[in-house]
């Protein structure tokens, strides 16, 4: 029996941007900026925890990569043999994506993995062959792409099951992008820019984020009311991205920052577009009492781990061992979460300790003192 060939490319600088509030992490300046306000990179780490689902289903392949961050990192974090048929740049840049892309291709994988964002895809979507199959394994800021695993362990699942011998459907999903520096001000503009094809396991890839604003603003009044009525006093209030968050905040009165992350206490502004690591100062290190409103994404369902990595799961177990789920708020109208159509709702903290906490049910307010009980689930 010939072996399984697996193909992984991992962007080291992807997901850069995220936990410093830059929104993204395209290009050599957005990364180095980042770098500069202290950001971490977590590619290969993420890269790492697919690779171990190899080890953990005690599946055997060959594995092809780009040397140090990108790849051969991973494979030594997740205790697997690689070969190396690439040496790029330091740092990274998207050439070295494309390129060893390229050369993976060339190779002949069976299987192409890579970690990264939507970036990410759009570069090797530029030179892979619309028959390779590729999966993607989620370390960027904006995945909007539905060529992406729900996780990276979600993305090592579905290889096991390929090299298990389950009968795997593929199919092509969209590869989007969208406008860095118009989602700094607060505007998405998404963009096709083709497909891919990838393995069809509805359970562990992710849909194709659905964009736009919810349009029911009575809806949007009452989850707000709600949502006030609710606060206390000498309190944070960590109000995550989205239009349902923001919706409370113009019931407030208070300057949103649509794609970013606010804080609020006792009806005020306290900082606008924050990092985790002003986050992690205020909630960890000085322990102040805290909770976080946040929304779920549409046709996806994630409310953790898709761009807003501000909310990391340091800040998240800190909250959790406070007061457990009761210190995380999610807000939705019905409609949003009829859109999942029956599915769970997803995290990806990058944690498997957290995400595992998170697991189970939870209360969605969709209303006025009006409440659903939905399924958290981090495949």
């Amino acid at each position: 029996m010939t072996e399984f060939r697996l193909g992984l490319v991992v962007n080291p600088a992807a997901g850069l941007g995220g936990s410093v509030a830059l929104k993204g992490s395209d290009g050599a300046e957005t990364a180095a900026r980042a770098r500069e306000l202290g950001a971490e990179p977590k590619a290969s780490k993420r890269a790492a925890q697919a690779l171990k689902e190899l080890v953990n289903g005690k599946v055997d392949c060959r594995i092809f990569t780009g040397a140090n961050g990108l790849g051969e990192d991973s494979c030594a974090l997740a205790g697997v043999p690689c070969e190396v048929i690439f040496h790029g740049h330091e740092p990274s840049t998207a050439d070295d994506t494309k390129a060893l892309t390229q050369a993976l291709v060339e190779s002949g994988v069976d299987l192409l993995l890579f970690a990264g964002g939507d970036g990410t895809a759009r570069d090797v979507y530029a030179v892979v062959p619309s028959e390779q199959p590729v999966l993607g394994i989620p370390a960027g800021v904006k995945i909007h792409s539905g060529v992406y695993a729900v996780s990276p362990r979600a993305a090592g699942k579905v290889v096991v099951q390929i090299l298990q011998g389950h009968l795997t459907t593929v199919t092509h999903a969209d590869v989007m992008d969208i406008d860095e520096t118009a989602f700094r001000s607060g505007t998405v503009r998404a963009k096709r820019y083709g497909e891919m094809l990838v393995p069809e396991e509805l359970r562990y890839v992710q849909a194709v984020k659905m964009g736009g604003k919810e349009s029911d603003e009575l809806v949007l009044t009452d989850i707000a009311a709600d949502v006030i009525e609710r606060m206390e006093d000498d309190v944070l209030y960590i109000m995550g991205s989205g239009s349902t968050v923001a919706a409370v905040m113009d019931e407030l009165g208070l300057a949103n920052t649509l794609l970013g992350v606010d804080v609020i206490k006792n009806g005020e502004l306290v900082a606008s577009d924050v990092t985790a690591r002003q986050l992690e100062q205020w909630v960890v290190t000085e322990q102040q009492p805290a909770r976080l409103v946040v929304t779920v994404i549409g046709g996806q369902g994630h409310i953790f781990g898709r761009g807003n990595q501000q909310l990391s799961s340091a800040l998240l177990a800190q909250l959790l061992q406070a007061e457990g789920k009761e210190a995380i708020w999610v807000v939705a109208t019905k409609a949003k979460l009829q859109q999942l159509n029956g599915k769970p709702l997803l995290v990806d903290t990058g944690d498997a300790e957290v995400d595992e906490q998170l697991g189970g049910l939870i209360r969605v307010t969709t209303g006025y003192h009006d409440e659903v009980f939905m399924q958290i689930d981090a495949p």
